[in-house]
């Protein structure tokens, strides 16, 4: 049985997507790549695909989290400190669960990122829920991006 991991979106098939792997043996994020080359305007946010989603568990989600040496070299973070991948983003009916990864350019020049680059890291966390919490009983995930709660 599947428990947690990453596939490539239909739309990137055949165009030499690298799946998120771990680099070392205590390693614990995976590497997140840069689906297309990209370009950074200083002090804008730019959305950068990375041609992969997520499966996990229901009670998991994916941190993404930029990666400590391009942040600090190129004074990039991610605009919302950390990205969340839910669970139900997997295959949503907006996207397939493609992941995006939104990053802000604090640097007063261009940042490019080529394809292939190394842009970022995914987490698989476990979360508690709190006691009478009833969104188990909601409405399936319809969108993508941005779609929680969204009405």
């Amino acid at each position: 049985m599947r428990q947690r991991g990453f596939e490539v979106v239909r739309a990137y098939q055949g165009q030499e997507i690298h799946l998120p792997e771990r680099k070392t043996a205590c390693s614990a994020g995976y590497d997140i790549e840069a689906a297309v080359g990209v370009k950074m305007p200083p002090h804008q946010v730019t959305l950068i695909p990375t041609g992969i989603k997520a499966y996990m568990q229901p009670d998991e989600y994916l941190g993404i989290h930029v990666r400590s040496g391009f942040s600090i070299r190129q004074q990039v973070s991610c605009v919302n400190g950390q990205g969340i991948i839910d669970a139900d983003y997997y295959n949503n009916e907006d996207n397939e669960g493609h992941i995006m990864v939104a990053l802000i350019n604090h640097s007063d020049v261009e940042v490019e990122v080529p394809k292939g680059m190394r842009i970022a890291q995914g987490i698989f966390y476990q979360y508690r829920t709190a006691d009478d919490d009833a969104a188990g009983r909601g409405e399936k995930r319809r969108g993508g991006m941005g779609s929680t709660g969204a009405k």
